[in-house]
């Protein structure tokens, strides 16, 4: 098991009153699951995302990472198992425009002070893995949505994270766009055995889940696992 939450509780103060973003969430996830969070507006899926790695922070409740409780540690320390395990995927894309495609992708190796040299060979390599070597060099606006979210993807990547989190990672996507996106991202978790975790609206895309959490009203009011892809998504 790669990650786990326990009575999970994300209270917010509103008009006098208390929300309940997250009611008691309780939630297992093991190595290479494909992870996918649906349910409607306000049901807490984005909430859930963001709380489990302490970019929002719980009100109460347990967050168990790679063997270790990760919900009572300090920010510092928060913030270095970012760094080095988990990649975020956002709707967005959420490049730096003034940066070309590889100066992109090479932010998360930056930040762990990896040698210059060696952060333009891993990125190089990461973009050719996403079929993007020729727009090495192209900044965002001369990229297609499409492309900029590859980008996105591979800078999600680049530092060999355990886990990717992904909050609506297509939604900004046209459907052929949507569906070329969540192909790479299945071979990503396939060929690399690392987890995903991603919150979607789509029906097409929650599809693509081995383990799928459906939440309404801050609570998980349905959870099924599933050993392999559909057959009709194996033969896309």
């Amino acid at each position: 098991m790669i990650l786990q939450g326990e009575n999970v509780l994300k209270q917010y103060h509103h008009n006098g009153g208390l929300i309940n973003a997250l009611n008691n969430v309780s939630f297992k996830v093991n190595k290479g699951d494909f992870v996918t969070v649906t349910g409607p507006s306000g049901s807490g899926k984005s909430t859930l995302l963001l709380s489990i790695f302490g970019l929002i922070r719980l009100t109460s409740g347990t967050i168990i990472f790679d063997g270790k409780r990760i919900d009572n540690i300090s920010d510092r320390k928060l913030t270095d198992v970012r760094k080095k395990s988990v990649g975020y995927i956002l709707q967005s894309f959420a490049l730096v425009p003034y940066l070309t495609t590889i100066q992109n992708v090479m932010i998360p190796l930056a930040l762990e002070k990896i040698p210059k040299k060696e952060q333009y060979k891993r990125a190089a390599a990461i973009l050719d893995y996403v079929g993007l070597s020729d727009r090495m060099e192209h900044l965002p606006r001369e990229l297609s949505a499409g492309q900029q979210q590859r980008v996105a993807i591979a800078r999600s990547i680049v530092h060999r994270p355990q886990i990717i989190m992904a909050d609506e990672p297509t939604g900004n996507l046209d459907p052929s766009l949507s569906l070329e996106i969540l192909d790479f991202l299945k071979k990503i978790n396939r060929d690399n055995k690392i987890t995903i975790m991603m919150v979607t609206h789509s029906p097409v895309a929650a599809e693509y889940g081995t383990l799928k959490l459906h939440l309404n009203e801050g609570k998980i009011v349905e959870s099924s696992k599933v050993k392999l892809y559909s057959p009709e998504l194996l033969n896309n």
